[in-house]
């Protein structure tokens, strides 16, 4: 632990880290690197009575970063979770971390040798390397940060159960994989999945606030490891949710908002000769393991 006065803590007040992470973003939008946003950077404080404070910082497409150090003050916090976040916003910018044909190949030589696949099931999508190559694939181009943000929204997607359900409704892996990763997480989309906490939280009561607990602590290591953080914070934010409304009294209405939001969104999916034909994470090893998570025959929860 560092403590108020720390040399690190001067160092990064002297090179105003906030500062530069906020300028480095702001280059790639005015040269079109990224599509303009509302808020370029933003930050959250949680609230605390005193020491240990926590911040996180959401960049530009989502990726989440928090301090990762032991912080006596908010400014401290921010500025250690802005350090964190340049630090992977500006390694990211290397040609190393951006998906290519040669990186395809590689990650997929890499997966193979550490599953039960082999080299062959690259081209079926049906197989877990399958999956994780089209995935890659969908993706050429974009940096491992870019691939991050998409991966997120398969992560909470197998997490809340709705792979599982595709798959018992048989539909291709293709085609999940090409519908979500065209999908952005939004208000709607974590209602959605809170609603069905809820549902769960109905069959087994106690079931969210343990999850939540869970949550919390997995966001706290994740932190404290320096790691991106959306998928942590996204969970404790949808479990927050769903436990917000999870009495009676609100579920009914809960439900009817719902209702009127499956009529109005396209994330609704239809069947049709067991096929989807609509709607179906940053290490790549990472990928994979989702991926092998997600065989046919084996249990997503």
């Amino acid at each position: 632990m560092s403590g108020p006065d720390s040399d690190d803590d001067r160092t990064f007040k002297d090179l105003n880290v906030v500062g530069m992470l906020h300028q480095f973003w702001e280059q790639k939008q005015v040269k079109g690197i990224m599509m303009e946003t509302e808020n370029l950077v933003v930050y959250e404080s949680i609230p605390s009575p005193g020491p240990p404070y926590v911040c996180y910082v959401t960049l530009p497409g989502g990726s989440c970063f928090g301090n990762f150090k032991y912080c006596y003050s908010k400014a401290e916090a921010r500025r250690d979770a802005a350090r964190i976040a340049l630090m992977n916003s500006t390694f990211n910018e290397l040609p190393c971390r951006r998906i290519t044909p040669e990186f395809i190949s590689c990650s997929v030589k890499e997966a193979v040798s550490t599953t039960s696949g082999n080299i062959a099931d690259a081209s079926d999508p049906g197989t877990s390397i399958g999956a994780y190559c089209l995935m890659l694939e969908f993706n050429t181009g974009k940096t491992m940060l870019e691939f991050q943000e998409i991966m997120t929204v398969f992560q909470l997607l197998h997490w809340n159960g709705t792979l599982k359900a595709f798959r018992e409704m048989r539909c291709s892996r293709q085609d999940v994989i090409h519908y979500y990763s065209q999908q952005r997480l939004d208000e709607r989309t974590r209602s959605h999945m809170a609603l069905d906490w809820l549902q769960k939280e109905q069959q087994s009561p106690g079931l969210l606030s343990q999850e939540l607990q869970l949550a919390v602590k997995e966001l706290g290591e994740a932190r404290r490891t320096g790691r991106e953080l959306r998928f942590y914070k996204e969970k404790k934010e949808i479990l927050s949710l769903a436990l917000s409304h999870a009495n009676a009294e609100d579920l009914e209405g809960y439900h009817s908002e719902e209702m009127s939001w499956r009529e109005e969104n396209e994330f609704e999916y239809y069947t049709q000769e067991r096929h989807c034909l609509e709607g179906s994470t940053t290490d790549a090893s990472e990928l994979c393991q989702f991926h092998s998570q997600e065989s046919d025959g084996e249990s997503t929860e």
